[in-house]
């Protein structure tokens, strides 16, 4: 007699909800590893000067420990120390925005062009936010019913879909802002611009639009997991092109283009790719 799984599994035989809840820990894991590489660098850069500077350190390497954990954990059932871990990550995330709209604010001429260029970051810590509200995410959809699970009063692939999205929208701004800030001086600088919120609107609009297939949303957010891959070596192609190249890695790490930011892009667009799984499965 030949089994079959039931509707709510997915290909590999687990509940779909618990596949898109470890697709949540993969995602944050990347996050996680983007925030930890770039704020240990940009950290390390400003000398540390104020001991508040360790937090995303220390947070981002726990968030990203414990994404590896929940991506390996097929448990239908929230596993409660990753979820402190995720909880404090968003905090942290939250707490480090603040304390850069403050250091750009006390700059001569407050919110102009000049100090958003050159103070800290104000996007960046909304990476360690987002490490940390799809860490949550998954952790609480574990517990969700298997049939229907919902996530915050509607269809959990719909508030997935929204959080991924709007996800997006604020990396294309932290990218464009930093794109702008080169003069976008190479035509591939432009593609973090346009690709992406194709992406993000088309998966806002799968979240708000009745349930379906979606293969252009797919393939656009395909198509954004692997830019964040090939920004990355975009960039690593940006420092070798600088004085010195790689043998000069210790200054042109920190001069030349941010090694770690474009996954970002990669990690949400996975994030948007499980939230399709899921709508899907929501007709």
């Amino acid at each position: 007699m030949r089994l079959h799984a039931p509707a709510n599994a997915g290909c590999t035989g687990q509940p779909a909800h618990v596949a898109a809840a470890r697709g949540c820990n993969h995602s944050a894991s990347l996050l996680a590893l983007s925030v930890l590489t770039d704020s240990a660098m940009e950290h390390y850069r400003g000398s540390f000067e104020n001991p508040a500077m360790f937090a995303p350190l220390a947070s981002s390497a726990l968030t990203l420990l414990a994404s590896l954990h929940g991506g390996a954990d097929g448990n239908a059932r929230r596993h409660r120390l990753r979820h402190a871990v995720y909880v404090a990550a968003g905090a942290t995330g939250v707490a480090g925005a603040a304390f850069h709209l403050y250091n750009v604010g006390k700059r001569p001429g407050g919110f102009r062009w000049e100090n958003l260029f050159h103070a800290a970051p104000i996007g960046a810590p909304g990476a360690l936010f987002a490490a940390g509200a799809l860490g949550v995410f998954g952790e609480r959809l574990r517990d969700a019913q298997a049939a229907a699970p919902r996530m915050a009063g509607m269809p959990a692939g719909r508030a997935l879909a929204l959080l991924a999205g709007i996800g997006l929208f604020g990396t294309v701004m932290e990218a464009g802002l930093l794109h702008f800030r080169g003069a976008f001086q190479h035509r591939a600088m432009y593609v973090p611009v346009t690709v992406p919120p194709v992406a993000a609107a088309l998966l806002v609009h799968a979240a708000v639009a009745r349930p379906d297939e979606r293969p252009w949303t797919r393939l656009w957010l395909r198509l954004t997991t692997a830019l964040g891959f090939v920004g990355a070596a975009f960039h690593a192609r940006g420092i070798a092109r600088r004085q010195g190249g790689w043998r000069n890695w210790s200054q042109n790490l920190f001069a030349g283009p941010p090694l770690p930011a474009p996954p970002g892009f990669s990690a949400l667009a996975m994030a948007g790719l499980a939230a399709l799984r899921l709508r899907r499965r929501e007709r």
